[in-house]
């Protein structure tokens, strides 16, 4: 079957862009027009701009957040407190947080969360360094804001079933948002009364 595209080089870019998540063929040939109207200096910093990106960024050695240095800025800010650990899925909660204004803690970045039916376990996840930041001793409460999804909700008892040997508090995020949300798209007044509102983790299991 002959291509609807007019040029491989065209069809080899829009197959690139589409298999970015959330970017269907439509959107992909957009996209690929686009770029191709743009001007040469244009074009050049977006593609600089991506493998940069590519080669040069970080991850935080400290919460596993995405950094341009070994520790993200928001772990070497003294002015943060050191003894409240946020847990959260990935990058995008730590936005979603940083833009309440509400939380003055360290996050610590999973990664992901326990999910069978995807093939992520407990291994696949940075839990056991979570663990490791706690076990120091400095750590006073960790606040668990993973989406209360049942997949974040194992994820949940799972961590606070391996912190529960040490001093530490184990507090999650209140209900504010609502049962099957995600974090990311909780909106900034009730994710940050969330964050604020919490309760112990384990009062919160017990009343499911």
């Amino acid at each position: 079957m002959s291509s609807t595209y007019p040029s491989v080089l065209l069809e080899n870019a829009v197959n690139e862009f589409a298999k970015l998540p959330g970017i269907g063929r439509k959107t992909a040939l957009r996209l690929v027009l686009h770029l191709i109207r743009q001007d040469d200096s244009q074009v050049g910093d977006f593609a600089r701009a991506v493998i940069t990106l590519k080669q040069e960024i970080k991850y935080c050695t400290c919460c596993h957040n995405i950094s341009d240095s070994e520790v993200c800025s928001i772990c070497s800010d003294r002015s943060r407190d050191a003894s409240t650990i946020c847990v959260v899925e990935n990058i995008r909660e730590v936005m979603a947080i940083e833009n309440t204004i509400q939380f003055k803690g360290l996050y610590h970045v999973l990664g992901g969360i326990i999910s069978p039916i995807d093939g992520i376990g407990p291994s696949d996840l940075q839990i056991t360094s979570l663990e490791e930041r706690v076990k120091q001793g400095d750590v006073k409460e960790v606040i668990l804001a993973l989406s209360a999804t049942m997949e974040g909700d194992t994820t949940n008892f799972y961590i606070f079933r391996k912190l529960q040997p040490y001093d530490v508090k184990v507090s999650i995020i209140a209900r504010g948002v609502s049962v099957g949300d995600e974090i990311e798209y909780a909106d900034e007044v009730t994710l940050g009364r969330s964050i604020l509102n919490r309760t112990p983790f384990d009062e919160s299991y017990k009343l499911k």
